[in-house]
């Protein structure tokens, strides 16, 4: 079942003092923007930064900030998402994308054109995998422990900010993103239950195994379980 072509699409990246990393997720960004022909924006959420993460947004077309103070990425992440609403008023809520990524992570340059293909067959939320680019700091053994327990193929069961898409009319349906510190995501994907999903290992996300997380739990939370 196919569906009215996307005419604009929305990227979301909250970020907290990542002025270490968020330069590579911004730089991998733009040469997935590069696929495409159609009105973009990405909105750059700076959660409470007390770095230099907004000079490293500056003078990039397509990208703007938004500064909040929630210490919460649920509603960092949902104002991210409302400041596209606001963009692309007028967009059929059918035919706007809004993509997911986080700041210490560094998207394929066909991941937002692959989206937009299933979008075109009729999914209404695309939910993708990661993988870890460097595991320095991490103890011997979580790199094999998390490749034989973590499902990479398609149909996989992962939700992951760092890698989700989805239609307006599916997000607004879903009621948006929860305000949760933790495992917000998570809770976005249950509201979209019903709707078309689909699940890939297409386009794998590649993120970091950072040793000090930003929220209790999540990915580097997992991680930590898997040292033994």
């Amino acid at each position: 079942m196919s569906r009215p072509a996307t005419e604009a699409l929305g990227v979301v990246v909250p970020a907290r003092n990542e002025e270490e990393l968020l330069p590579r997720c911004l730089d991998a960004l733009e040469r997935a923007l590069a696929e495409l022909k159609l009105p973009v924006l990405v909105v750059v959420v700076l959660d409470d930064c007390r770095d230099h993460s907004a000079a490293t947004v500056a003078g990039r077309p397509h990208f703007i900030v938004l500064e909040v103070q929630s210490r919460n990425v649920g509603r960092a992440r949902a104002a991210g998402f409302e400041a596209v609403l606001r963009w692309s008023a007028g967009t059929p809520p059918e035919q706007l994308w809004l993509a997911s990524t986080d700041a210490d992570s560094t998207v394929p340059e066909d991941w937002l054109r692959v989206q937009l293909e299933y979008a075109q067959q009729g999914f209404e939320a695309v939910l993708g995998t990661v993988r870890v680019g460097d595991w320095t700091g991490r103890p011997a053994g979580v790199a094999a422990r998390f490749s034989a327990l973590y499902q990479g193929s398609d149909d996989h069961q992962h939700v992951h900010g760092a890698n989700m898409g989805m239609t307006a009319a599916a997000y607004l349906a879903a009621g948006g993103v929860p305000p949760l510190a933790l495992s917000e995501d998570q809770g976005l994907a249950r509201s979209l239950a019903g709707r078309r999903i689909l699940r890939t290992g297409r386009i794998p996300v590649t993120t970091s195994a950072r040793v000090s997380s930003r929220a209790r739990g999540g990915f580097a939370g997992y991680l930590d379980s898997l040292s033994g």
